[in-house]
């Protein structure tokens, strides 16, 4: 790590909270005082919601809901491909069919540009961003993907560009704009953190995901820093989401601690999939919500089936999701840690 960088990282362990304003300070304060569970639903208006997506959202709003806590609802609309407010609203319309109350929201992250530019001039202010230059296809012929969620190792390409190469380079294409993440042996780089449902985990940054990027070059935040923000900005302290999300947590944690912030408590869900093993998508028409709706399937048996899969009643079992929140633990999510096919027979079903 260079000087600027642990110098940087020094002051955010030591007394960054107080930095950050009268938010940051009142999310450490409570911290130390076991606040109210507040967890989120995060969805993002690309297309239906499908049968995986509802099942890490009944997960997240069981777990809040079965400590007596709270749920934030907020629409990840940054991606210009994925800002409809037409499909956000059947997305939203969504959740409530479910049973899957919320108790803030919906915040749009779409109105919310001017919090996520202070944070990316507050890290840079600290010394620990530096623009990229590197093409996808560039990143991509560099390194194979080194995480399970598709991460590419960032080589460090354009890390020690010199002011005149940045302004030769800038006239030409704009750059995104990286985090600096320090060296493998520095103490201040390795994550440990206890997930709900897969327990210890550890993760080096450098050695993982390298400097990561925080606004890509089209001017869009990019998600790992977007989400930091909000989160920690609107209290949420218990992140619930599926598997395939899981290697994202160092960096997330990482950039709380950065700005200050008490990182959130993760917890990941096993990974819904079709009978054939496929992974569920938003191009899987059968099983998602607006399919099962128009077929007449009831909420109840959606749910149960959901629940089931996750070992919290018995198969062919239709629930509300109110009816569930006795029966969440955490400890019978973490058995499964596999992938995990839903009843789609018994969703199938006749409705009667």
């Amino acid at each position: 790590m260079d000087a600027a960088t642990g110098a940087a990282v020094a002051a955010a362990a030591t007394g960054a909270a107080a930095a950050t304003g009268a938010t940051g300070a009142a999310v450490a304060a409570g911290a130390s005082n076991k606040p109210q569970v507040v967890g989120r639903f995060a969805p993002s208006p690309s297309g239906r919601m499908h049968l995986g997506n509802a099942f890490s959202a009944l997960m997240a709003w069981l777990s809040a809901r079965s400590a007596g806590g709270r749920m934030v609802l907020r629409i990840e609309d940054l991606d210009p491909r994925a800002s409809s407010r037409e499909r956000a609203a059947t997305l939203i319309d969504d959740l409530s069919w479910l049973g899957l109350t919320w108790d803030e929201g919906p915040h749009f992250q779409s109105e919310r540009l001017d919090v996520y530019d202070e944070a990316v001039a507050r890290l840079g202010e600290m010394g620990l961003t530096y623009p990229c230059f590197c093409s996808r296809a560039e990143l991509h012929a560099a390194s194979a993907p080194h995480a399970s969620d598709g991460t590419y190792l960032y080589a460090g390409t354009c890390r020690g560009l010199g002011a005149e190469e940045v302004a030769r380079k800038s006239a030409l294409r704009t750059p995104a704009i990286r985090l600096r993440v320090p060296a493998a042996d520095d103490p201040a780089g390795k994550i440990a953190w206890r997930d709900l449902g897969f327990g210890p985990q550890q993760e080096v940054l450098a050695e993982e995901c390298g400097d990561f990027l925080i606004r890509r070059s089209d001017g869009v935040t990019a998600y790992q820093l977007a989400v930091v923000v909000d989160d920690c900005l609107m209290g949420v302290n218990q992140v619930v989401r599926g598997c395939d999300l899981l290697g994202s947590s160092a960096r997330q944690t990482y950039l709380a601690r950065l700005l200050g912030f008490e990182a959130s408590a993760f917890g990941h869900v096993p990974l819904l999939v079709a009978p054939d093993g496929r992974r569920l998508s938003k191009r899987d028409r059968d099983l998602d919500l607006g399919a099962l709706r128009e077929a007449g399937v009831r909420p109840e048996r959606v749910v149960g089936a959901l629940a089931a899969a996750a070992g919290l009643v018995g198969a062919g079992t239709e629930a509300a999701a109110a009816d569930l929140v006795g029966a969440f633990s955490w400890a019978r999510i973490a058995v499964c840690r596999a992938e995990i096919v839903v009843d789609k027979d018994f969703l199938a079903r006749p409705v009667g």
